[in-house]
């Protein structure tokens, strides 16, 4: 198996957070990262390229090709405060080695970089969801779990699939710090209101002031990069072919 990390350059950062941002449900984690690395101007510093990725690309209007990705960005604030890692991707790996192997991937390089914490976001899937989802935190260690309480999450109880909790997992096994912050969704399709309040609480934690009016441009930034890739259910289309068996019915 084989994943590697192309480097093009190597930050100097002030005690980076590590923010995971793939896909997942609800597609929450991407939706947001890829606001921040808009609103932030964040710069891509490197690309991790695994053989547990989808074994396909897709073709461009202009001839070319795209392929599975999973990147990292960096934001340097330069006001003092913690600078941020931020992992961003239109795939998971699609085995179980190939999960750890990406995840043991990232850690590495995000330590050379200094980085003792670590954040995954997510979705919760719930078939009814409120207008005001409801947040959940899982953390490495009490003091950090008070710290996630306090953005107004409750405690989450259960399995965590994926990125968003074998991040966590591992990096406790290497004594980073770091929670996971999950939502309410219903998690069929881009959930962009669970998004407005992941990045509300994450704006909260870090201190930054996240301007989110442009957050449906996101949203549509993520279908138009994700949809090729099979990652994402054309609602419309599923509709309308909905309508058309119902009028069998009829």
């Amino acid at each position: 198996m084989v994943c590697t990390v192309e480097v093009s350059e190597m930050p100097k950062l002030n005690d980076p957070i590590l923010i995971e941002g793939l896909p997942g449900i609800g597609f929450v984690a991407n939706i947001a990262c890829l606001h921040l690395i808009n609103e932030l101007k964040a710069k891509r510093f490197a690309e991790v390229v695994s053989a547990s990725f989808q074994d396909f690309a897709v073709t461009t209007d202009a001839g070319g090709v795209r392929s599975p990705v999973s990147e990292l960005y960096y934001y340097k604030r330069g006001d003092g405060g913690r600078d941020l890692i931020i992992w961003y991707g239109n795939t998971q790996a699609l085995t179980t080695f190939g999960q750890y192997e990406l995840c043991g991937k990232v850690l590495d390089i995000a330590q050379e970089l200094g980085c003792r914490f670590v954040i995954s976001i997510g979705g919760f899937r719930k078939e009814e969801v409120q207008p005001v989802p409801g947040l959940y935190s899982a953390a490495t260690d009490s003091e950090t779990l008070k710290d996630a309480l306090a953005l107004g999450s409750k405690i989450m109880v259960g399995h965590i699939f994926g990125i968003a909790g074998l991040l966590i997992g591992l990096g406790r096994l290497r004594d980073l710090r770091g929670f996971a912050l999950l939502v309410d969704t219903p998690g069929m399709y881009p959930d962009v209101n669970a998004t407005r309040y992941a990045l509300t609480a994450l704006g909260k934690y870090l201190n930054l002031n996240l301007d989110l009016s442009k957050l449906d441009a996101t949203l549509e930034q993520t279908k138009k990069l994700l949809e090729p890739f099979g990652l994402i259910r054309n609602i419309v289309e599923e509709k309308k072919k909905e309508e058309q068996q119902m009028r069998w019915f009829i």
